[in-house]
Order: C-alpha cells, then sequence, then structure tokens
C-alpha cells in the first residue's frame, strides 16, 4: 500500500456487554492507554474532564522502532452510544494543520441481543508527519514501509480490543 492509497486499519470484537457498558470504556480516554503497546499514558488538556467535541488531550507514545513521541488529539465525533473519534492534531509539539491520524471507536448491538460489536481502527490523515519524510526519504520502500506501520497499528489495535473485551465482560 501507499500513502496516496489511504492507508487505513480496522479491527473489530463481539463483546458479551451492553452497548452502553462498552461504550463507557471505549470513551474514556485512559482505556486506550491501558491496553495498547504503543500508547502509554494520556491526559485532558484546557481544563477538559470528558469527551466532548473539540476537547483535546495529550498522548504519549512509543514503541521499539519509532522511539518516544507525544501527540495531541482533538476529539471529533461523539455520538454516544455509537461513535467516539480523535484526530492526531500535533506531533512532538509541531501543529500540523490537517490531522495526522484519525482513530475511531464504532459501537453496534448485536442483532441477537447477546452483546456489542466493537470496531477500531485509524486512518491516515492528511498532515505531514514522520511517515511522509521516511517515505520521500526511501521512496523505493514505501510500500514496506507503509505495510510495516499498518502491521504495528494492527498488533496494537487488536491488543486494545482485547483488553476492552476483557474488562467489559468482566
Amino acid at each position: 500500500m501507499r500513502l496516496a492509497d489511504d492507508p487505513r486499519v480496522e479491527c473489530a470484537t463481539d463483546i458479551a456487554a451492553e452497548p452502553k457498558r462498552v461504550w463507557a470504556l471505549v470513551s474514556d480516554i485512559s482505556t486506550p492507554a491501558r491496553y495498547s503497546p504503543e500508547l502509554q499514558d494520556v491526559e485532558w488538556l484546557d481544563g477538559a474532564e470528558e469527551p466532548a467535541v473539540g476537547a483535546c488531550f495529550s498522548g504519549r507514545n512509543h514503541n521499539d522502532v519509532l522511539g518516544e513521541w507525544r501527540t495531541v488529539s482533538r476529539i471529533a465525533q461523539v455520538t454516544e452510544p455509537r461513535i467516539f473519534e480523535w484526530e492526531v492534531v500535533r506531533y512532538n509539539e509541531r501543529e500540523l494543520g490537517e490531522p495526522l491520524a484519525i482513530w475511531m471507536f464504532t459501537l453496534e448491538p448485536l442483532a441477537d441481543g447477546s452483546g456489542t460489536r466493537l470496531r477500531h481502527g485509524m486512518r491516515f490523515g492528511s498532515g505531514r508527519g514522520p511517515m511522509n519524510a521516511y517515505v520521500e526519504r526511501y521512496p523505493e520502500r514505501e510500500e514496506e514501509i507503509v505495510d510495516g506501520r499498518l502491521a504495528l497499528l494492527r498488533a496494537g489495535i487488536e491488543k486494545t480490543l482485547a483488553g476492552v473485551k476483557g474488562e467489559a465482560e468482566a
């Protein structure tokens, strides 16, 4: 996959818990940090205390390949109990203008009433970040670079979903 192909990744799991219970977990910005191998911690900014469109939070991230970095995200959509979406708008203190990435949780009740289907995913935004610079430096390796990053993200998303599922079903 190439950056121009609108790279994205999404995973889903069925959870034996009602959407209201799952919503309480995924709309809490600290939940992904408990399970993600990359997102280490988060905190609300500018006095925000709960998710609302426009509210911002910071995140500290780490992985063995990319090292450590900080982000600021802005809540883009909150439709309880169905959609929670945020955009990464700052990377290591650099304003991006356009989002670097758009992350989302979507919930839907299972047809048989036994629980919730939870989807978690991200897509690259139009903001220029480290991935763009790396691809520009090694254009002949673009597909390898993008596919490798998507694989890391998929693994993290799957771990986050497994953690949410375990917590919701406990």
